[in-house]
This record gives structure tokens, C-alpha cells and sequence, in this order.
């Protein structure tokens, strides 16, 4: 997955504005205007990396003619003390946007890593680990692009990317036959639209498979909950694919994994991401 550096632009951009980087007072009252800096980005922890693209943006919106060389690339593995970046320019520029740079490259570089360990986990497995939409707000891109720096295949990006009837669907459809709803979805999409359903229990399951939708969503299912929807469906609807969601953890992904469905999706990837450290030091 590539950024795209409009979206990049646009995001940075709001960010500098939220944070007053133009306005900064101390930096303003202490350093003069033409005074030049090195300095250099350190990760002070073990990470894979993500972000330097959004973090050069951030510099370089703040003053064009800043130099940002990096020493790595997103995807990189890379050890605690690892020098990642070289800025050298003007002194107020890299101060101003310091902050904002190591928030987008500490956030994007612990999704990352995160992915990284999750797929450590079910290595051997057939199964993929997808993110969700389970995204802050306008930082969708930014964040499964991150996803896809630890390894990740990204799932849909928005609402238009595919059809997922959930839970609150069919409460809104109560009364009508899981069947045609299913039927419906079909008739109200292009024929390469995948349809998928999120179920809860065996019984659904057992009505649903026989209707034979691309993806069935097993929700907060047990493993012997999920080994038998796989029998089922191997009975079935061998074609059907498998996606397991809802609690799943570094802790239980493998076993989760070994039940043999396909997918498994995994909220806290974007959503709850321990931050990397990574510090901005003048030379």
C-alpha cells in the first residue's frame, strides 16, 4: 500500500494548525530567524518503522528548504538507538515541527509493530490478519498504510468497499428472511462485490451457510464454536471463507488461527497501539 501525498499534505497540514506550529512563542522569543541546527531522530525502543514519509512532511511544510535524509525505510526492523532520520536547516522549523513529526512516527511505527508480532504469531498458519475501520477519524490512511509496513493485508477501506451485513442490519431488517437479505445485497451491488455477514451463534450460522455468502463474520465465537462452523462449512459451502473477530489478542490469536479460518480481523491494531518512542535530539 502507497500514501498518497496529497492526503499526506492535507492531514499534516491540519495537524500544524491544531498545534499552532506558526505560532510558536518559545521558540519565537529564544532562537533567531536565521539560525541553522542538526539534528537527528532516535528510536529509543526496538520497532519496525513506519511514517518517515509523514514526518518529512511535517518539516518540510514548516520550511521547504529543510533537509530530511532518512536512514532506514517504513518496514524497517530497527533496534533501540537507531538513528532513523538526519534534519539540518533552520533551528526554528525543527523545533516548531518536532513534536508533530514523532506523534505521526510514534503512532504509525506501533501499529506497525504491532502487526509485526500478531503475524509472528500464526506464522505456519494459512490464515491473514486484517486491520478494520477501527480508525481515529480522517487518520484511515496514515493508519492502514502503518498496517501494511508490519506485514498486514489491508481489509476494506470504507463503508464503499464491500457489503458487511452486522448485527444492527439485521435488527433494522427483523421480520425478514436471512435469505433475502442476502438476495437483496447481491441485487443491489455489482457482481464482483463481495458480501459478507457478521453471526453470533451456530444456529445463524447453520441457516446462513446454506445461502452460501462470500465471507461469514463469526463473532466472539469460542474455539469449539469456530471448529464447528468450519465443519459446517467444509460440508456446505467449501468456498465460503471464514473471518473471526471480536477479543482477539496476542495471547490467543494462534489458537484461533489453528481452528483454520481464513481470516481473523483485529481492532486493536489501529485502534489501541502501544506508541513508539522516539526522541528528536539537536547535535
Amino acid at each position: 500500500m502507497y500514501l498518497n501525498n496529497s492526503k499526506i499534505k492535507d492531514i499534516v497540514l491540519k495537524a500544524l494548525r491544531e498545534d499552532k506550529a506558526s505560532f510558536d512563542i518559545t521558540t519565537k522569543a529564544l532562537i533567531g530567524r536565521k539560525r541553522k541546527a542538526n539534528a537527528q531522530i532516535i528510536a529509543r525502543e526496538d520497532c519496525i518503522l513506519s511514517g518517515l514519509a509523514v514526518a518529512k512532511a511535517v518539516f518540510k511544510a514548516i520550511h521547504p528548504h529543510l533537509k530530511f535524509v532518512s536512514r532506514f525505510k517504513d518496514g524497517a526492523a530497527i533496534g533501540k538507538g537507531s538513528i532513523v532520520a538526519k534534519i539540518s536547516g533552520n533551528a526554528r522549523a525543527i523545533l516548531s515541527g518536532e513534536r508533530v513529526a514523532l506523534n505521526f512516527l510514534s503512532h504509525m511505527s506501533g501499529i506497525a509493530t504491532l502487526t509485526a508480532k500478531f503475524l509472528n504469531k500464526v506464522r505456519g498458519t494459512k490464515v491473514k490478519i486484517m486491520d478494520t475501520r477501527k480508525t481515529i477519524p480522517l487518520m484511515r490512511q496514515l493508519e492502514k498504510y502503518a498496517f501494511s509496513c508490519g506485514g498486514g493485508i489491508k481489509n476494506r477501506m470504507s463503508l464503499a468497499d464491500s457489503v458487511i451485513i452486522k448485527d444492527n442490519h439485521k435488527k433494522i431488517l427483523r421480520g425478514h428472511n436471512l435469505k433475502d437479505i442476502i438476495k437483496k445485497a447481491k441485487l443491489k451491488t455489482s457482481s464482483n462485490t463481495k458480501i459478507e455477514i457478521e453471526i453470533e451463534n451456530i444456529k445463524e450460522f447453520s441457516q446462513i451457510i446454506h445461502f452460501a455468502p462470500d465471507i461469514i463474520m463469526l463473532d466472539n465465537m469460542s474455539l469449539a464454536q469456530l471448529k464447528t462452523c468450519l465443519i459446517l462449512k467444509r460440508r456446505f459451502s467449501p468456498k465460503t471463507k471464514l473471518e473471526a473477530s471480536g477479543g482477539v489478542s496476542l495471547q490467543n490469536v494462534h489458537a484461533i488461527a489453528k481452528t483454520g479460518v481464513d481470516f481473523i480481523s483485529v481492532g486493536c491494531l489501529t485502534h489501541s497501539p502501544k506508541a513508539i518512542d522516539f526522541s528528536l535530539d539537536i547535535a
